[in-house]
């Protein structure tokens, strides 16, 4: 055999392999499992991609579609996160929050999906009347006028209560996706559960006794959490992070601050601090960050979504007067 001939066989091999090792990687990719065949988890954002990861250990791969330090609610997908979703094997999302994510989902075809606005009840939050955004959880600021509805506020994920309830929804839905670990999803699940019960005696008992109730936001992110500890939060804005205050808004929340005894402006890590900044100034105020916990980045006051939360727990503590 010439060298020429040997030449032109091993290309064809060569190829044939390729074509062969392309095969089954598109094989692997549309079963929704990796190589090493584990689930392929797409999650929508990070409290999404938190739960997955937790109940789902070392039997999933996690994709987050929202990268660190990315506003969720503007959140536009690539044609090749679109294409990703396709390939999961379970889907973890929040329906309503991110409009692009919920069209590819009923485009992608994939069956074991969790919505976690299902999984727990929503409520309406951040309402607006006559220009006000209140979110009250013992009512000294009113609830909407009779007739006016707001949209469901989707930040289930600050209440631990809400969040174990969509984490227990999370773990049948990777058991269904993947029966043959069903015993370590129930072990991880229970597991997350109870370090979440153990967060909401945190709060609970690390609020009883303060100063305030009321504390001041850029945006109407914290209503299940204030509603959940008693709390009342006075959002500058409505549940949109971006939206401007009114001049009537502005002028009321100097009123609410020094009724209640405000003492502390917060504001987020991936939203601009401009508008709080400016009210603290006004108000003579302090500003600290309150942490709505769509994204983790180095800005974080926590690695994880625990270790943020207890963060969230010492500034209202701080800012609250609590003993």
């Amino acid at each position: 055999m010439n060298v020429r001939r040997q030449i032109s066989i091993a290309a064809v091999a060569g190829a044939t392999a390729l074509g062969l090792l392309a095969l089954s990687s598109c094989s692997t990719a549309g079963s929704g499992r990796t190589a090493d065949g584990r689930l392929r988890v797409t999650a929508s954002f990070y409290p999404m991609q938190f739960l997955a990861e937790q109940i789902g250990g070392k039997h999933v791969q996690v994709a987050n579609l929202t990268k660190p330090g990315v506003e969720p609610h503007d959140l536009e997908l690539t044609p090749k996160q679109t294409a990703q979703l396709g390939e999961s094997g379970a889907i973890v999302y929040l329906k309503g929050l991110q409009p692009a994510v919920d069209e590819a989902i009923k485009q992608s075809g994939v069956k074991n999906v969790a919505d976690a606005a299902s999984l727990t009840r929503l409520e309406e939050h951040g309402n607006e009347v006559d220009g006000h955004h209140h979110t009250t959880g013992d009512n000294h600021s009113g609830h909407s006028e009779e007739g006016e509805e707001g949209g469901n506020d989707p930040h289930i994920w600050l209440d631990p209560v809400k969040f174990a309830e969509v984490a227990k929804g999370v773990g049948k839905t990777l058991t269904k996706a993947d029966p043959a670990h069903k015993a370590d999803y129930r072990k991880n699940t229970d597991a997350l559960v109870a370090k979440l019960n153990g967060l909401n005696n945190d709060f609970r008992d690390g609020l009883k006794n303060k100063a305030s109730d009321t504390f001041l936001t850029t945006h109407a992110a914290f209503g299940y959490l204030a509603e959940r500890y008693g709390l009342t939060e006075e959002a500058i804005s409505g549940v949109d992070p971006e939206s401007e205050p009114s001049a009537h808004r502005i002028k009321d929340l100097h009123t609410l601050a020094v009724k209640h005894h405000v003492s502390t402006v917060f504001f987020e890590t991936i939203a601009n601090p401009a508008t709080a900044q400016a009210l603290a100034g006004d108000l003579h105020l302090k500003t600290d960050v309150l942490d709505p916990l769509e994204g983790i980045t180095d800005k974080s006051r926590g690695k994880d979504y625990f270790g943020v939360q207890r963060a969230n727990l010492a500034a209202l503590q701080k800012a609250l007067g609590s003993k």
